[in-house]
């Protein structure tokens, strides 16, 4: 039977129940139960209340329209959804002879259900979004993807197809999707109904701003964050810290945030300094200040079993409990069990712990490390959240993380919060997520993965990302071929939301003490000035370019908060009519007017470069102009990585030339 009820499309046959209904502007929701029964919950979606939309039914067969999307469903439960008149996704229901259904509930012994959820596929399709990955892929129609979070892996699940419309899988389960040529396939490991969200447009500007004003915009970035963050695996004490700082003052070259990473801590779950590295934390955030940094700190969700707070927590429900077996999560130095952020009782126990010792001495930016969280074994069955299942909701747990301190730093009266988490999930950005890519290796060849990755996570909904310039595990300062890396990356850096060197660097450093933060080994520097003097006088450079193009980036920070247009674009979102454009994978849009071109091979000095059609384009260095619609050869000196103004801008060549 098909019927209206208010403005939504209801189908029921054989206790499943489908409700297709308006969301937003252009925008439907489709969910599925079952057993007859939704249960309610939103997940990524902001609560919205809908009035628009027509829909028509007859008992046989449903219509349904919302602005510029359209859905039809017929008697055997068939959805065929419309976007500007144009099909674009049709439900991959197979009656005979194979009778497979499009919508398959598989029960589960230990309660819920594991959903497989097919469509058709159009061969010519290309897919962009749905978080960060360890591939080469920008494009990501071939691919099959993990619906699973893990160190430097952010599944995302929104994405914007060529076809002309947008599509969040709005389950936090643990799953898979392939997006093969002849099915998409969607599963999920353990939920209780189906639930997704198609969002029509005539560009992909159009479907990502409405689909971020249905999960909510990043909020409006701190101007300070702008600036060079420096970062290193890891200060051991105050004075090592503020040493580094000291210089970067006496070489009078701006440092907007110095970062205190992991074990400051005297065990993990204390949630505060160690007093014996670091024992004037006011002191040292003053004399900080003052200088213009500003200081973030390092926090881990882990709570060792010796934690001054294990027990109550323990008590209180507030940990991730295991259903088979002992809780043991994780072990880095010491075992620990993960806190869960899905419970509000333990997000508003270890903001207060937070804001005690840390926000009242100074701290006001946090570090939200291992937000998948890092399991020992992903077992994800055997995990008990708050909120249920990990299976079933586990995808969540980066978007909690971050709303414990967004909500706990609102408390306080902060307006412009920004959190480093090395997570994320639809939603996160609401919550001031700045998303880094987790710990990846030192090559030229993860640099390119970060390229395509970067701008996948602005397409699926995360404008706010950054990376470990020279990537994270080892490198040598002192190799040649190394220093060549790190500037390459530091360029690219430049044109990223936030320009952040951090690194576990050689030569490696043994642990020093006994007690706490003593306990953990250190890397070797990892400032601008350890990589020789040439490569300094580099990265000294876009140091200060990144403060003259302050007015350019708060500019499009503005955009991603008001509109939430990323900063990081694909060339397809400034020009979806230039066929050229939507294949290429290693150049993009860094807001409307600066085409950035990475440099990613060791020794490479020239590189190719297309040019938009419609648009004069300068050099950035040379100030030569040249008519889009072309790619050209473009020399790439050490000293600078290929940069393109759009003629007309209100940015010139000038800013680039000190």
């Amino acid at each position: 039977m098909i019927k209206i009820e208010k403005n939504a499309l209801v189908y029921e046959y054989n206790c499943e129940l489908v409700k297709i209904e308006p969301w937003g502007k252009n925008a439907l929701r489709v969910r599925c139960s079952p057993d007859g029964r939704l249960s309610g919950k939103n997940r990524a979606l902001l609560d919205l209340v809908t009035d628009g939309g027509q829909a028509e039914a007859d008992g046989e067969c449903g219509k349904i329209t919302n602005g510029l999307a359209t859905a039809e469903i017929n008697k055997d439960g068939k959805i065929t959804i419309y976007s500007c008149g144009k099909r674009v996704l049709e439900e991959a229901l197979r009656l005979q002879p194979l009778r497979r259904p499009a919508r398959y509930f598989k029960p589960r012994l230990c309660g819920g259900y594991e959903l497989t959820m097919s469509f058709e596929s159009d061969p010519s399709e290309k897919i962009f979004g749905m978080g960060q990955y360890n591939h080469p892929f920008l494009d990501l129609k071939g691919c099959t993807l993990e619906l699973a979070h893990r160190n430097s892996q952010a599944s995302v699940p929104f994405y914007i197809s060529s076809l002309g419309y947008g599509f969040l899988w709005n389950l936090p389960a643990i799953g898979q999707v392939s997006f093969s040529k002849n099915v998409t396939k969607w599963q999920a490991m353990m939920t209780s109904e189906l639930d997704y969200v198609f969002i029509a447009g005539n560009s992909p500007k159009e479907i990502e701003e409405q689909y971020m004003s249905l999960v909510g915009r990043a909020p409006k970035m701190p101007e300070y964050a702008l600036g060079f963050w420096q970062s290193k695996l890891r200060y051991r004490t105050q004075e090592e810290l503020l040493a580094v700082a000291r210089k970067y003052k006496e070489l009078n070259i701006p440092l907007s945030v110095i970062v205190c990473d992991f074990f400051h801590w005297p065990h993990q779950g204390d949630f505060r300094f160690d007093y014996d590295y670091f024992p004037e934390p006011e002191k040292m955030t003053k004399e900080l200040g003052d200088m213009g940094t500003e200081l973030m700190v390092s926090v881990w969700p882990t709570i060792e079993f010796g934690s001054e707070n294990y027990k109550e927590m323990l008590e209180k429900g507030y940990l991730i409990r295991n259903d088979r077996g002992p809780s043991n999560h994780t072990e880095f130095v010491h075992p620990a069990v993960y806190y869960d952020t899905t419970n509000p009782g333990a997000r508003e126990f270890v903001w207060e712990k937070a804001r005690e010792n840390y926000y009242k001495k100074g701290v006001r930016l946090f570090w939200l490390d291992e937000a998948e969280p890092e399991y020992l074994l992903y077992d994800y069955d055997n995990h008990r959240y708050y909120e249920g299942n990990c299976a079933e909701v586990g995808n969540i747990y980066p978007v909690e993380y971050a709303r414990g301190f967004y909500e706990g730093l609102r408390s306080e009266g902060e307006k412009e919060i920004i959190s480093l988490v090395r997570c994320a999930w639809a939603g996160s950005a609401k919550y001031g997520a700045l998303v880094w890519s987790g710990d990846i290796m030192p090559t030229f060849e993860a640099l390119k993965d970060q390229v395509r990755a970067g701008l996948n996570m602005a397409i699926a909904g995360i404008p706010w990302w950054t990376t470990d310039i020279g990537g994270f595990d080892s490198g040598d300062p002192q190799m040649a071929d190394y220093r060549e890396l790190v500037v390459r990356w530091f360029e690219y850096a430049t044109f990223l939301p936030v320009l952040r060197l951090h690194g576990y660097r050689m030569p490696y450093i043994p642990a020093t003490g006994t007690t706490g933060g003593g306990q953990c080994y250190t890397g070797g520097d990892n400032e601008i000035w350890s990589y020789g003097q040439d490569n300094f006088e580099i990265m000294k450079e876009h140091i200060l370019l990144r403060e003259r193009l302050k007015p350019y980036l708060i500019k499009i920070m503005d955009e991603a908060h008001t509109g939430g247009t990323p900063p990081m674009r694909p060339m397809f979102y400034e020009y979806p009519n230039d066929p050229t454009c939507w294949e290429l994978d290693d150049q993009y849009m860094f807001g409307p007017d600066l085409l950035i071109c990475p440099i990613m091979e060791l020794g490479q000095r020239q590189r190719r470069v297309y040019l938009p059609k419609g648009h004069v384009w300068q050099n950035a260095y040379t100030k030569e102009e040249i008519d889009g619609g072309v790619s050209v050869i473009v020399d790439a000196p050490i000293e600078n990585i290929p940069v393109f103004i759009r003629k007309g801008a209100d940015i010139t060549c000038d800013i680039f030339r000190a």
